[in-house]
């Protein structure tokens, strides 16, 4: 049996990998900034939150949230992260939780070498603290 023009499994599979997609971008629930601050500890190797901070390895996050990926003026990004601004991608709850979760997934050949953030409290928790800490 054809449906959609693809045979039965080939739609199951395509139901199947769309609902794993929209799966994970779902948003998080709220998060817990002075937990973030704990999970944010894993990050401060190479990044700063203070306005006017340095970049290190990474680029200091201040002014973060809206603006889009691979444009912070007097940081060298990946050619992988200037495409993905390029292409629109905006840093957001949503696109910063992707992109933290799986760097090496959401943004193929970028230059982050952290292998992510996996559990869902842990990422809320440090998403809540850089929006505060940011801004």
């Amino acid at each position: 049996m054809r449906v959609f023009g693809v045979d039965r499994r080939g739609f199951a599979l395509a139901l199947l990998i769309s609902g794993g997609l929209s799966g994970a971008a779902m948003a998080l629930e709220p998060g817990d900034a002075a937990a973030g601050a704990k999970v944010f500890k894993k990050c401060v190797a190479c990044h700063t939150t203070e306005a006017g901070g340095k970049s290190g390895i990474g680029p200091n996050m201040h002014g973060l949230f809206g603006r889009t990926a691979g444009t912070m003026e007097g940081f060298n990004f990946s050619d992988a992260m200037k495409a993905a601004g390029a292409g629109g991608r905006v840093w957001n709850d949503e696109t910063l939780a992707e992109y933290i979760r799986n760097p090496r997934v959401a943004i193929p050949k970028n230059k982050m070498a952290f292998v992510g953030v996996k559990k869902d409290a842990d990422l809320a928790n440090l998403i809540a603290y850089l929006k505060e800490a940011t801004k």
